[in-house]
């Protein structure tokens, strides 16, 4: 793709940043984290002003109620909102960024119609219910098992890491509609539907993590009842469907988080020259790699989002070279941000080492880095598979 940006282009930045200037300051000040209601209210109201502006689903396609935005728009909007500080999609973030997309890509007319406006307007929240107690990285062990009833499945089974479940409307929710068996392997068999959070049967268990959020739960289902049109793609299709899924999830959902990346190196940066550490060779050289590190990460995410729009917007396997080298970088900045800060690294109640707490967990969500190292050797480089 272009990297230069085009009179156009540069117009449109232009007319973002004049809209975040006046309506960053109209927010309502940010709810307690550990206030999901409120959260959740927060967060939605803000995607409404985004639909209100024309901003939402910026680069989804116009038939699925976005704006079709060109890749470098794209690009432009999450530099532009993150420099900012404008709002993430937070509790919202399933719904924009893995079940919407992958809706758009694999649903009916019907169901385009039923699950994605909502979303843009900030009305519905989702949550995945993808990996279980055992079936995590080897998400096609899972064995959640939907039995077919007429017109509805009866699932029962058990889901963990249920992101903003405790918030949700709708789940998507990854089920076994046929056995594993010797002649069903077990990425055959599976399904994708779109489960309504408040129907019967549904029990939601919130989790403590290190930091002591809880915006991932355990999910206990016992013979509920979901519509067969709630199935995204054919029956025993899901581990297909599942790829586009992660390929959302691996590809274009932590874009944003580049670009956040990057302003907290250089406020990192900034502390060190206060607090004196600046004077470190070391330390500089720490931060002018990781400064490195960003820079050609945010060019392998242009080179993502641009491959994606060829693609009928579902982006390809340099998404698991991205999450791979990303989730090794994030927890490298925090790691020096620890050494910046000295014994204050030890304050939990500093926003860096919050983040530093929860940047452990990125070589495992989305898939380890075990499982990226597989796809980019399989996948990109033509290796056999281990044994």
């Amino acid at each position: 793709m272009d990297l230069a940006y085009s009179e156009e282009e540069e117009a449109f930045r232009a007319e973002l940043r004049e809209w975040l200037a006046v309506t960053l300051p109209q927010l309502p000040p940010r709810p307690d984290p550990a206030d999901w209601p409120g959260r959740r209210a927060y967060d939605l109201g803000w995607q409404r002003r985004l639909y209100d502006a024309g901003y939402a689903g910026l680069h989804w396609p116009v038939d699925a109620g976005g704006r079709g935005a060109t890749p470098t728009q794209h690009l432009i909007y999450l530099e532009e909102t993150e420099r900012a500080g404008a709002p993430y999609v937070g509790a919202n973030f399933v719904g924009l960024l893995h079940a919407g997309p992958t809706i758009a890509a694999e649903g009916t007319a019907e169901q385009r119609a039923r699950w994605l406006p909502p979303v843009l307007r900030g009305d519905e929240v989702w949550c995945q219910g993808f990996s279980e107690p055992d079936a995590g990285s080897d998400l096609a062990s899972l064995r959640t098992r939907a039995v077919r009833d007429g017109d509805h499945y009866v699932v029962s089974g058990s889901k963990i890491w249920t992101s903003h479940a405790e918030v949700a409307d709708w789940c998507e929710l990854l089920v076994r509609t046929e056995p594993i068996s010797a002649d069903v392997p077990k990425h055959r068999g599976i399904s994708w539907l779109a489960m309504p959070m408040d129907a019967p049967g549904v029990t939601v268990r919130p989790l403590r993590t290190l930091a002591g959020s809880t915006e991932f739960a355990e999910m206990f289902l016992d013979e509920v009842r979901i519509p067969v049109g709630n199935r995204v793609g054919e029956e025993n299709d899901g581990w297909r469907v599942t790829m586009v899924t992660l390929s959302f999830e691996r590809g274009t959902a932590f874009v944003g988080e580049v670009v956040a990346c990057r302003r907290t190196l250089t406020a990192l940066a900034a502390e060190a020259r206060k607090n004196g550490r600046w004077d470190d060779p070391v330390l500089r050289r720490r931060l002018g790699r990781l400064n490195a590190e960003f820079s050609a990460l945010w060019r392998l995410t242009q080179w993502n989002v641009s491959e994606a729009q060829h693609t009928g917007g579902v982006p390809g396997t340099g998404g698991s070279v991205f999450k791979l080298r990303y989730s090794h970088a994030r927890q490298e900045l925090y790691d020096t941000a620890a050494a910046v800060l000295g014994p204050d690294s030890l304050d939990l109640g500093r926003e860096w080492n919050l983040d530093r707490l929860s940047s452990l967990s990125y070589t495992i969500a989305a898939g380890t880095s075990q499982i990226q190292q597989n796809i980019v050797a399989e996948r990109i480089l033509g290796l056999p598979k281990g044994r």
